[in-house]
Order: C-alpha cells, then sequence, then structure tokens
C-alpha cells in the first residue's frame, strides 16, 4: 500500500495533541459513558500510539476499555475471527482502528444490531489524529456539512466532471442525503470521522466515465494511485475498468477475483471538504476527505446510504482530483474548489485557504 510518508516513530511525538484528540474522540463524538464497554480492534498496521492514547481517554471517561489486536488483512469487510467478532458484538462503544477493517461484516452488522455506537478510523495513525480531530473545529465542519446537504437535496440531476476525463451524472430522486462526522447519539448508530457526505442517487440513472486519479483502496497494492483508473459506468454498475498504467490492471483484477456482481456496483457517491486534510495520503479515511475531494464506494451497500441495499464480497473506495459538481447546471464546485456563494462564505468564515479575501 502506497502512503505518504510521514509517521514519526518516537512515541512522544504529537503527545499532548494526540491526547487532546483522543479525548475528543471519547467524550464528544462517540459521547463514551461511564461504566461503559468501549472495544477498540487494531490489527498489526495500526498505530500502536493512537491506540493507546484513545484507550487511556476511554478509561480517563470512567469506561472500560478493552484492546483487540490481530492479524493484518489485505482487504476489508471479510469476516473477522470468531473472538473478535464475539467482542464487538458484546461492546457499547466500537472504534475500529485496523487497516483491514471489518466494516460491512456480518460481525459489523450484529454488533450494531446489539446497540454498539461505531466509528470506522481504519488506518488512522497520530499525524491523522491530530490533523482530523484534535485541530478540527467539528462545529464549524459541521456547519459546511449542513450547507452541502442542502444544496444536493434540493437538486434533481448531479453531474460530476473531471480534468482526467471523469464525467458522469445521476437522478438524486429524493434520496437522503447523509452528513457524516455527527456525534454518536444512538445505539446501533455507525459514525464516521467528519468532513464527509455520502448519498447514492437512482441507481438506473447513474451513467457516464468515473475516472479514479487520487487514492484507492482496497486492494492493499494501491492507496496512492501513480496512474488512472477509468471506469464505465452504466445504470449504477461499473461495466469496463481501463487505464494507462498497472493500477487499473491491479484493481479490475481485485474486482473479478471476488466473482460477485455486486462488487462492481457503485454503492455510495461522496463529498470530502475536512479542513484537516489538505492532500492525498494513500489512508483511505483521509483520502475520502480530502478538501474539496469526491469519492465513490464500490460493493457492499448500508442500508443508512438509502434506496435498496446490498451484500458483496468487500467494499472499495477510490477518489479523483480537481472534480467539479454541477447541480442542475449550476456549479457547486469546478476543479476542485468550491463557487457557490453559500460554500465559499462558509469557506471563508472557516479560514480554508483559496477562500479568504
Amino acid at each position: 500500500m502506497e502512503v505518504v510518508s510521514r509517521i514519526e516513530s518516537r512515541p512522544e511525538y504529537l503527545n499532548f495533541e494526540a491526547q487532546r484528540g483522543a479525548r475528543t474522540l471519547i467524550e464528544e463524538i462517540m459521547l463514551v459513558k461511564p461504566g461503559e464497554n468501549v472495544v477498540i480492534t487494531a490489527d498489526t498496521a495500526s498505530d500502536q500510539r493512537v491506540v493507546d492514547v484513545t484507550a487511556a481517554a476511554a478509561f480517563a471517561a470512567g469506561a472500560n476499555p478493552v484492546v483487540i489486536r490481530y492479524a493484518t488483512s489485505s482487504t476489508s469487510a471479510a469476516e473477522p475471527p470468531a473472538p473478535i467478532a464475539a467482542a464487538v458484538a458484546a461492546a457499547d462503544v466500537w472504534i475500529e482502528y485496523q487497516l483491514g477493517y471489518i466494516m460491512h461484516s456480518n460481525a459489523f452488522r450484529a454488533a450494531l444490531a446489539n446497540g454498539a455506537r461505531y466509528i470506522n478510523l481504519t488506518g488512522m495513525d497520530v499525524q491523522m489524529l491530530v490533523d482530523t480531530v484534535a485541530r478540527v473545529d467539528y462545529a464549524e465542519v459541521t456547519e459546511l456539512g449542513w450547507a452541502l446537504v442542502r444544496l444536493i437535496e434540493k437538486a434533481d440531476e448531479i453531474r460530476i466532471t473531471s480534468p482526467a476525463g471523469t464525467d458522469v451524472s445521476a437522478k438524486i430522486g429524493g434520496r437522503p442525503i447523509n452528513l457524516r462526522g455527527l456525534p454518536a447519539t444512538q445505539p446501533g448508530q455507525s459514525v464516521m470521522l467528519s468532513g464527509q457526505i455520502s448519498f447514492n442517487p437512482l441507481e438506473e440513472t447513474q451513467n457516464g466515465t468515473v475516472v479514479f486519479d487520487g487514492g484507492a483502496w482496497p486492494p492493499n497494492e494501491l492507496g496512492l494511485l501513480n496512474s488512472e483508473i477509468r471506469c464505465t459506468v452504466e445504470n449504477g454498475v461499473i461495466t469496463e475498468i481501463t487505464g494507462p498504467g498497472t493500477d487499473a490492471a491491479v484493481f479490475a483484477n481485485w474486482m473479478a477475483s471476488h466473482d460477485d456482481p455486486n462488487m462492481y456496483r457503485l454503492a455510495h457517491w461522496s463529498l470530502g471538504f475536512n479542513p484537516g486534510v489538505p492532500q492525498l495520503t494513500g489512508r483511505i479515511v483521509e483520502d475520502e476527505r480530502v478538501f474539496g475531494t469526491v469519492e465513490f464506494g464500490m460493493g457492499t451497500k448500508g442500508a443508512w446510504i438509502g434506496g435498496e441495499p446490498w451484500e458483496a464480497a468487500a467494499h472499495t473506495d477510490a477518489s479523483m482530483n480537481l472534480p467539479s459538481i454541477h447541480l442542475d447546471g449550476e456549479p457547486l464546485e469546478i476543479d476542485g474548489r468550491y463557487v457557490h456563494p453559500d460554500i465559499v462564505a462558509i469557506c471563508a468564515r472557516m479560514g480554508i485557504e483559496g477562500y479568504t479575501a
């Protein structure tokens, strides 16, 4: 997996800032209460400093932190070993740090059905915890997110293009526009890192070409993309995968290896706007939230997205650079920069680079 090399291995690196991020995660996002069982799952690719500081924050909040670490999987949404499934099924709060995450698995669905409040922070390292949690004003990011939700909700048609050749459109059809990163207030709630909205337009109206030239994961051989992955989309299904380099071949072979037609279905369209992520890193949870990015998910589709849910052998996500978004023909974003006056005004108040006078 190719990522931006930025890991400082010293245990004291950004230690104070990481503690602030862990406290925010435990107290303000997951809303952990005294006496609750907080299960933290990690694998051998996880940053143990993040795991430890999160467990300490949970313990300081009066909860019972339980840390589980196991071998790294090279894929996503696979069923975990039985002891892992049993542990998360008994959790009040479940924080997932594995690179090979098990969100979308049967174990995941059972944990939520039992009432676990869950967050996916796959591959999070110290720098990511600091940049996307500790140093982010959640109220401001939420304000921006709701403004984007309102604009998309009012639209009938969305069209996304990019300099690399993306040109895909769809009818929204009244489908819900989901703001991610809200606090975990309800049992069985699945939350994500702030700075993203996700939705899935009417499947039969999703047509065109999607070109990924940012990040993609899984398969494990990818991460930061070195060459484009071009996908032809017909009625919400990828019918062809091509590209000028090896990344497209790796992606196509991985998709085909599952022998599952649901892997080729677009599961969600997502917009990223976390100000703590100005550029791609190769860590998919960050890359989905690069400020101004567009990302698509393929494979398993959760019921929370809206419309028909389905299961697939796995789930993968991929992003593009410099997208342009038009809603009913009106520009929301051009070449990775928001241009709608409502959004520009919020970005200026947030002090986002390129939006201030």
